[in-house]
């Protein structure tokens, strides 16, 4: 039931709790300090009374004299009983009330003791009067005088009645202006958490620009809302990547399915010799294999993604790698009148048929991009903390706008694919972006007046 409380309810439910309990510890605080406060002025007194009397007994010669001078002491103090024994014999005292009689044979404890007696609330104490100056007639060598002294409380106990009510009436009241001060701290103090609720609502699959206001919260929110935007920063980017990939996808695809059912609807159109139609058939073929490059590429993406474990880990010679390649790719070199050429040596430990594909990918893509009668060059060079290999080459600049989406999938360049036919399906320098976090390695790209440099750099052996 708890778990379905606002989290206003609660913080309330807590701060009224605690008001609740320090109030009526407050209440129970002065009830009692204001009882023993009574319960001192009525020993004073009461010890006060019992001097008077031990004043009038010792200047007093005769019984019936002390008797009228208590009988006056009686009238003018209300509330006041006295009772004076010598032994069991009662020499004054009133019968209106009894005395308790642990109290009339008490020891003299200067602590007063409470009874009841009636109606009435009685307050009293009892000691042994000195009897060095008591009258002869009074005095006795065998027993001694006992002065017992009681009090009237019924007016301090109607004072504490009205006390305690008052009290209580008190914690009550204040207790529920708490409960609603605390009810409005509570919505006050989350109303930045309504804020950045009504701003997450906002955010939708076509509206990913919406920030939580981290200046409009309080310092202890502001890092939970800078969390929330560095996300939906990051899940903007992320979708706008997806949505990019599915568009260049779609792209990808359409245009050999396209080719694809043309080519097999002319042909159907009319009979055809059986030699147009083993044309038309290995036609097919190219563009068949493109696709089924373009998924196998996909695949391989999609295991990068989730974690690759290399298949075989070896220690690789970088330049002869290199040199092989150049050798595959130099009946291309020649075509396009450009030269190849490959400087300094490195080792690095990975899986040989990655490591190929990836520095393939580069130098397919250096061939493509570099301007005839120019240069590729492949360096080698062993760093501090590992092996970098660089191909370079010239040809147009890459907008420093594009640099950092070369690696993104489909990604291309040129938006708008003026060369279908002569480019690839974009995803060659994803996948060696891929083989490069397989191996803990990096790749970097680097494009300045004409010059265009890749960069893989592989992490050292251990």
């Amino acid at each position: 039931m708890i778990r379905r409380l606002t989290l206003t309810t609660r913080l309330t439910f807590l701060y009224t709790l605690v008001s609740a309990s320090v109030l009526l510890g407050l209440g129970v605080l002065v009830a009692w300090s204001t009882h023993l406060h009574f319960v001192e002025l009525d020993r004073d007194y009461l010890q006060d009374k019992a001097h008077l009397i031990q004043k009038m007994v010792n200047e007093t010669p005769n019984a019936a004299e002390l008797s009228d001078k208590l009988n006056e002491l009686l009238d003018g103090h209300y509330g006041l009983f006295i009772q004076i024994k010598r032994g069991n014999e009662q020499l004054f005292g009133s019968s209106s009330i009894s005395f308790p009689t642990e109290l009339a044979a008490g020891s003299g404890t200067a602590q007063p003791v409470d009874w009841a007696d009636g109606g009435r609330q009685l307050r009293g104490m009892s000691t042994v009067l000195s009897t060095a100056q008591v009258p002869d007639r009074l005095a006795s060598s065998v027993e001694r005088i006992r002065l017992t002294i009681a009090l009237d409380t019924q007016h301090h106990n109607h004072f504490m009645q009205v006390l305690r009510q008052q009290l209580a009436i008190y914690v009550v009241v204040a207790t529920l202006l708490s409960g609603l001060l605390g009810w409005w701290a509570a919505r006050s103090g989350l109303a930045p958490l309504r804020i950045m609720k009504e701003r997450a609502l906002r955010v939708t699959a076509h509206k990913l620009d919406q920030r939580m206001p981290i200046e409009a919260v309080p310092v202890e929110m502001a890092e939970l809302a800078n969390s929330l935007n560095t996300m939906l920063e990051r899940l903007e980017l992320d979708f706008a990547k997806l949505m990019d990939f599915s568009s260049d996808l779609a792209h990808e695809l359409r245009t050999p399915i396209s080719n694809l059912l043309t080519q097999t609807q002319v042909s159907l159109s009319q009979r055809r010799d059986p030699d147009t139609y083993r044309d038309i058939l290995a036609s097919n073929a190219e563009e068949l294999q493109r696709l089924a490059r373009m998924v196998s590429d996909m695949l391989f993406l999609a295991k990068t993604d989730h974690g690759i474990e290399l298949p075989n880990r070896e220690s690789i010679a970088l330049e002869a790698e290199v040199a092989s390649l150049l050798d595959f790719y130099d009946a291309v070199a020649e075509e396009k009148v450009v030269c190849l050429r490959v400087v300094g040596t490195g080792t690095v430990a990975g899986d040989r048929l990655m490591i190929r594909r990836a520095i393939s990918n580069l130098l397919s893509n250096a061939l493509r991009h570099s301007r005839p009668r120019s240069e590729i060059e492949v360096t080698i060079n062993s760093l501090k903390n590992g092996t970098a290999l660089c191909i370079t080459n010239t040809g147009d600049a890459i907008a420093a706008i594009d640099l950092p989406r070369l690696f993104d999938r489909f990604y291309r360049v040129d938006k708008a694919r003026t060369h279908p036919s002569s480019d690839g399906a974009g995803l060659g320098l994803a996948i060696t972006k891929a083989i490069m976090l397989a191996h803990d390695g990096s790749v970097s790209v680097t494009s300045t007046a004409g010059t265009t440099q890749f960069c893989l750099r592989f992490p050292r052996q251990h």
